[in-house]
């Protein structure tokens, strides 16, 4: 089983609250790790349908095999279980019993906020990050060819090639989620949105265009969205909320938290493709968020991350808190660092003048180093750095 950095913060959230939730994608490793974490635990899917039968019929019957705790996966699928589970651990609030999972946040969630508001400690589990895949294909792989397998775990531990893992992925748990949340009846306008999203990923979110290009109404661009950002496909990436003086951008920029993924969706069948494939800077700086999204996440921690950009070109990738100073940090994804690579990553910091720490140049070289000013950071690096 591969480690996943989750592992110590479920265990310390297990020590205080009675329910540890973890949500996330389907197929990112919630279950494995619910076991692996909480052995001593039995183990039910809500998926299956004797044991959901059984908690609709007798639901008292079905909890009382479970008086020293449970796993239930899946929990989202038997919505009346959090009240049962409130009056259980308001009743017996040993800390660590019930372990729920589930890949609709929005489902499991709203069952969390109405029922078990204070007595949940809430976890993420994204795709795997840079540390924790295999130490092997860490040092084998190159660049391009670890953003074309992505983070899936089923891509790391099984031999199949991540072309046809992804074609299943995406017509057996994304479109199913569709089906079940929005009532979708065409698939395939909503399989043309969800390409047409990754067509923009790393840019600035532009609602109208997406609507139009896909023959949707802005109103259903903006549902579809929020499933997608909900099961955890992408990620919005807020502006900086503060304005410094200046005319800010407040759009957020679009994300895919998987970059394998995102190849998959575009046509990308192949790192030499993607090598010379005229989205890689975005696909690059797409697979720099997403580690900084998982780090903050696989700690138990908001993102809070975010971007800058005024209206006069001043702009920062990626901005975030470090004590009482910002970060700016800029994304290349060239190899070679360059004067022009240098004078963007000082422009970075520029928008927060005294504020800004020195500014960081992450970049898809193999050095780190410092150089005027600025710290240049190999992606490689990334464990170093990605942590706050």
């Amino acid at each position: 089983m591969l480690y996943r950095k989750l592992t110590s913060t479920l265990q310390r959230l297990a020590k205080t609250f009675p329910v540890i939730a973890i949500t996330g994608p389907r197929q990112s490793g919630k279950t494995t790790l619910a076991k692996a974490v909480f052995a001593d635990k039995p183990y039910v899917t809500l998926e299956d349908p004797s044991e959901r039968a059984f908690a609709l019929e007798d639901p008292r019957g079905f909890l009382g095999r479970f008086q020293g705790g449970a796993i239930f996966d899946e929990a989202q699928r038997w919505p009346d279980l959090f009240s049962y589970l409130q009056g259980m651990v308001d009743e017996d609030p040993i800390p660590g019993k019930f372990i729920l999972t589930g890949s609709q946040q929005f489902g499991l969630l709203a069952g969390v906020t109405q029922s078990l508001a204070g007595r949940v400690g809430m976890t993420s589990l994204l795709p795997l990050s840079l540390p924790e895949l295999p130490a092997a294909q860490q040092s084998s792989l190159s660049l391009d060819a670890l953003i074309m397998q992505g983070g899936y775990p089923a891509l790391h531990v099984r031999e199949i090639l991540p072309g046809d893992w992804f074609a299943s992925y995406i017509a057996t748990y994304i479109e199913r989620d569709i089906r079940q949340v929005l009532r979708v009846q065409d698939l395939s306008v909503f399989q043309r949105f969800v390409r047409l999203c990754a067509g923009r990923n790393g840019q600035l979110l532009n609602l109208d265009a997406l609507a139009g290009e896909t023959g949707i109404s802005h109103s259903t661009v903006r549902s579809w969205l929020s499933v997608l950002e909900s099961s955890y496909i992408v990620h919005l990436l807020p502006p900086y909320y503060r304005n410094f003086g200046k005319r800010l951008v407040k759009t957020p920029k679009l994300y895919f938290i998987d970059q394998g993924l995102a190849c998959w969706l575009l046509g990308i069948r192949s790192s030499e493709l993607l090598a010379l494939h005229p989205m890689r800077g975005a696909i690059f700086e797409s697979f720099i968020i997403g580690e900084f999204l998982k780090s903050r996440y696989n700690l138990g921690l908001p993102p809070d991350l975010y971007f800058w950009r005024d209206n006069n070109g001043l702009e920062a990738d990626l901005v975030f808190n470090r004590g009482t100073k910002l970060q700016p940090v800029e994304i290349k994804s060239g190899q070679t660092i360059t004067d022009d690579y240098i004078r963007a990553g000082l422009k970075a910091g520029r928008f927060a003048a005294s504020e800004a720490l020195q500014p960081w140049l992450i970049y898809g070289g193999n050095s780190s180093y410092e150089r005027s000013g600025v710290s240049v950071m190999s992606w490689r690096d990334i464990a170093k750095w990605a942590e706050p």
